[in-house]
Parts: C-alpha cells; sequence; structure tokens
C-alpha cells in the first residue's frame, strides 16, 4: 500500500510527465552552499544575528510555557481517567464530557501554527504576542493530547485509593496521578520546547521578529552570506536544546538516589526554564494590553463575520479536491523521503553498544555518531520554507518542490527519534546473539532491525501525520497546494474562502490520523 500510494504521488508531482527541473536556477544554488564558507561576521551583523536570535529562544519560551498551561489543563480534562471517577449513574455525562472535551482539541490541533500567526497578524498586527498565540494554541492542544495519554497509562492505584477515602478529583490527581507522571510529561516539555524553536524561526518568516523575518529579509536581496550566518545561530540555538533535552531524558531514565545528580539535573534544568519565563518577556517586550483594545475586539468581530458562511474558491470543489489531493500527494512523497533516509541514517547515529573493537574503531564509530547527528540537526534545524525556496531554484512551482523540502526536514527530525529508539532497545537479545557466535552483520539484521521496524513504523506514521499540517508552511512560499491558496485567500481577506480551504484541510488531516491509527492498530494485532 506503501509503494502505491508513493507511485500515485509521484505521477501527482508530475514526475516523468511534465517539466519539472529549470536548470537556470542550478547556479544560484551553487552561489548558496559557496556561501556557508564565508558568511557574514562583521560586528553590526553578528550583533543583529544575536539580537533576533534571543527574540527567537523568547517566543519559543513564552510559546512553550502558554502550551504547557493549556496541555496541562486539557490533558486532564481529556483523560479518561478524570471522567471516569463519575458515578456510574452519570456515565451518559461522563462520556459526553470526555468526548466534548476530546473534540475541542481537534481544531486546534489541526490548524498549523503559520494559519494561527497569519489570523492573529490580521487581528492584533505585528507584535510579540503574535508569535506566543500561534505556538501555544496548537503545540496546547497536541500537548494536552499526550499529557492525557500519559496520565491514562500512568498506574492508577494511588489515585483511586485517594477517591476511596473521600478526596475530590482534583486532590486525587493532583496528589496520586501527576507526581508518578511528572518525569514523562517533563521529558515531553522540552521536545515541545525543541519544536518552539524551529516554529519560531517559520513564524518570523511572516515578519513578527526573530531569525525567521532576518532570514526573509536576506533572502529577498539574495544575500547568501547573511543567510548563512542567520541558519549558522539557527542550528546553534537547535543544537543547545537539543542537548538540554537529551540530558534532561538521559538523568529520567537513570536510576534515582536522593541527592543524586539525576535530581540536580532536572530540577536546575526546571528552575532554569522558569527563570526563563520573565527574561523572555523582557526580551520581546511582550505586552498583553493589545489584546483587550477596542480595535482588536472589532477586528476579531469584523473577520469572524466574514468569515460565515464559507465561500468555494472560483473553481469550486473541483479547485479544492484537486488541491486536496496534490496536498496528499506532497505528504505521501515527503514521508516517504523522509523514512527511507532516517532508516538510512538511524544506525549511524545511534549510540549502540558494541562489544570490543580497537581504539581506532571506537573513534572511528564516535566520528561516525556525530558527523551522522550533526547533518541530522542541519537538516531539521534549516526552516521548511528555505529548503521550500532552494528547491523552488531548481524545480518548477508545483507539488514536488514542496515534497522535497518537508522530507528533506522531516528526515532530520525523523532521523533523530529512530536513532533515540536504537538507542532504547532491549540489549540482552543482541548479545545473546553474540555469544552464539553471530557475526556483527547477522547480530543488526536478526537482532536489530526486527526489534527496531515496529517503532520506526509507528514515528513514521507519527511524523506523516505533522506533515500533512506542515504542508502549509511550504505553500505559503509558493510550493503548491492548499497551503498556497490560503495563503492567497488570507492575502486578499477572503475570509470564507479561507475557512472552507481550512475545513477541507482538517478533513484532509483526519482522514490521515485515521489512516495512521487503523495501521498503527494492525501493526498491534
Amino acid at each position: 500500500m506503501a509503494v502505491v500510494g508513493t507511485l500515485a504521488s509521484l505521477i501527482a508531482a508530475g514526475v516523468g510527465q511534465d517539466r519539472t527541473v529549470n536548470a537556470g536556477g542550478l547556479p544560484l544554488v551553487g552561489d548558496f552552499f559557496a556561501a556557508a564558507l564565508r558568511p557574514r561576521l562583521d560586528a553590526d551583523f553578528l550583533a543583529l544575528t544575536a539580537n533576533a536570535t534571543l527574540t527567537t529562544l523568547g517566543y519559543a519560551v513564552l510559546g512553550t510555557a502558554l502550551s504547557l498551561v493549556l496541555g496541562l489543563v486539557g490533558g486532564v480534562l481529556a483523560s479518561q481517567t478524570w471522567w471516569r471517577s463519575a458515578t456510574r449513574r452519570r456515565r451518559g455525562i461522563r462520556m459526553a464530557g470526555w468526548g466534548m472535551t476530546r473534540t475541542a482539541l481537534v481544531v486546534p490541533r489541526g490548524i498549523h501554527e503559520v494559519v494561527w500567526g497569519l489570523f492573529f497578524l490580521s487581528v492584533i498586527g505585528i507584535e510579540p504576542i503574535v508569535a506566543v498565540l500561534a505556538i501555544g494554541i496548537p503545540f496546547g492542544a497536541v500537548t494536552a493530547k499526550v499529557f492525557s495519554e500519559i496520565l491514562d497509562e500512568t498506574p492508577q492505584r494511588p489515585y483511586t485509593a485517594l477517591l476511596a477515602a473521600g478526596s475530590g478529583r482534583g486532590a486525587a490527581m493532583l496528589y496520586g496521578l501527576l507526581p508518578p507522571a511528572l518525569p514523562d510529561m517533563l521529558s515531553y516539555s522540552f521536545y515541545r520546547f525543541e519544536c518552539a524553536i524551529r516554529s519560531a524561526a517559520i513564524l518570523g518568516l511572516l515578519g513578527v521578529g526573530g531569525l525567521g523575518y532576518e532570514l526573509s529579509l536576506s533572502f529577498q536581496a539574495l544575500l547568501y552570506q547573511e543567510i548563512w550566518t542567520l541558519l549558522y545561530a539557527l542550528i546553534l540555538l537547535c543544537g543547545a536544546a537539543d542537548l538540554w533535552s537529551s540530558a534532561v531524558r538521559a538523568r529520567r531514565m537513570a536510576p534515582r538516589r536522593p541527592g543524586s545528580r539525576t535530581s540536580r539535573v532536572v530540577i536546575g534544568s526546571l528552575l532554569a526554564a522558569i527563570a526563563l519565563l520573565p527574561i523572555s518577556a523582557w526580551i520581546v517586550q511582550l505586552d498583553l494590553s493589545v489584546l483587550g483594545e477596542a480595535g482588536t475586539r472589532e477586528l476579531t468581530v469584523q473577520m469572524l463575520g466574514d468569515s460565515w458562511p464559507p465561500d468555494l474558491p472560483s473553481g469550486g470543489w473541483t479547485e479544492l479536491l484537486q488541491l486536496a489531493a496534490g496536498t496528499l500527494a506532497m505528504s505521501v512523497l515527503a514521508i516517504a523521503l523522509a523514512f527511507l533516509g532516517a532508516v538510512v541514517l538511524a544506525f549511524p547515529a545511534a549510540r549502540m553498544s558494541r562489544a570490543g573493537g580497537s581504539p581506532a574503531g571506537r573513534a572511528a564509530r564516535l566520528l561516525m555518531i556525530a558527523a551522522t547527528r550533526g547533518l541530522l540537526l542541519v537538516l531539521r534545524a534549516i526552516p521548511p520554507p528555505v529548503w521550500a525556496l532552494l528547491f523552488l531554484f531548481v524545480l518548477f512551482p508545483g507539488i514536488l518542490p514542496g515534497a522535497l523540502a518537508l522530507g528533506v526536514y522531516t528526515l532530520g527530525v525523523l532521523g533523530r527519534l529512530m536513532a533515540e529508539s536504537a538507542e532504547n532497545l532491549d540489549d540482552r537479545p543482541l548479545q545473546a546473539l553474540r555469544a552464539q557466535g553471530a557475526a556483527a552483520l547477522q547480530v543488526f539484521c536478526y537482532g536489530v532491525v526486527p526489534a527496531a521496524t515496529p517503532r520506526f513504523v509507528a514515528y513514521g506514521l507519527y511524523r506523516w501525520e505533522v506533515t500533512i499540517r506542515e504542508t502549509v508552511v511550504v505553500g505559503v512560499v509558493g510550493a503548491g497546494g492548499l497551503g498556497l491558496l490560503l495563503d492567497q485567500q488570507l492575502a486578499t481577506f477572503d475570509y470564507g474562502g479561507a475557512v472552507a480551504t481550512l475545513l477541507v484541510f482538517l478533513g484532509l488531516t483526519l482522514l490521515v490520523d485515521l489512516t495512521s491509527a487503523a495501521v498503527r492498530r494492525s501493526l498491534h494485532t
């Protein structure tokens, strides 16, 4: 099925049928990568880059904080555990409450942060709160879903014991369920922070400031040396966040002892994150008063009035469905490229235990791990719109450049997830194979690959769900699909048309989510 879908998507992209390559753009790509060796490093531009980096970091910190507040409240209310505590006579009310909460999370989760950013820009203007809300709302909905699943999978005995002793649901949740669930929730929170940095850079392309905004200005003037200085800053910022997140996750998995380094690392990280909140608000000059201004309220009411009823584009349903099919094909091609590339790079990037070996061999393995992880970091640190613009230099506009841009970016994310999954494999079966005299290749083929495949497929399906939403990002820069139509509609204040496009987009994301869930269920049967 995956092969058929990929082939159909290649046909939809016009590969082998239409003229896709623009050879005239090759010198531009060559100039772009040549500039990587000579970025702009004068004091004035480095100061500008540092300021933009701090702005991007500030947006990420504040957006993550908002998402965690929304995610914690929504996660509790969306968990089956919270509603399960109701009496049997109120079963209908309980199920209705749980269903309404889960349904309420679908729309904010299904709309990409770029769309939220475009909406808030229309009603608030270029203000720092735009980036914070655009990150916090969709990330909060995603976090709520994940937190609810963590709470439901946490051992329930302390929670039910407190309920039986007469505690209220809130107290029982606070003292009986949240403490054991906190490590997993904290680990996921740092992962969301990594994602927020990349999202903050993408939102900067809309004009809210930060590294993304400076990148857009430099790209418009084709100042490649400036672009690489900004990209290096973004790569370093993402790398620092990755190291911080990895350190927290590693310490959480280590055996806990009173006063151990595990506790110090986690508690210190938590305190540092809290301290970053006021600093970030000061850096970006966050002003919450704009939310209550009369102009903001009037524009919001006017936009909502203009948005309903939804209005079809000039091409009607035919145009919408054709663009939806193109968007789906874009996501399939992107995830196919990312999955194949991630499978190839995951094992070289994984720090898997290997017995024996000479010092030179161990040094070579460490060098390979560092090089592969560095490559994956670069691929995921560079925002998809930047990749899309590069591919649009050498490819004609359409599905293909968008698919390649998303594929390269997703390869960086998926490769890291797969590498960490490979590192976490149970080593005992592999040691048993080695003890029986199996060669390294046999251990890999018969021990590592079968154990890693289900996790790899699960991660691939998860990233496909994310990729279908991220097609909006490359559409904004002209790479095709529903995202391009949506950007044009918002630019011309066609809010009724934008709502119609969003509804089709939500239906498409729901289709992908259901397909992904069905495939995951089949893997467990």
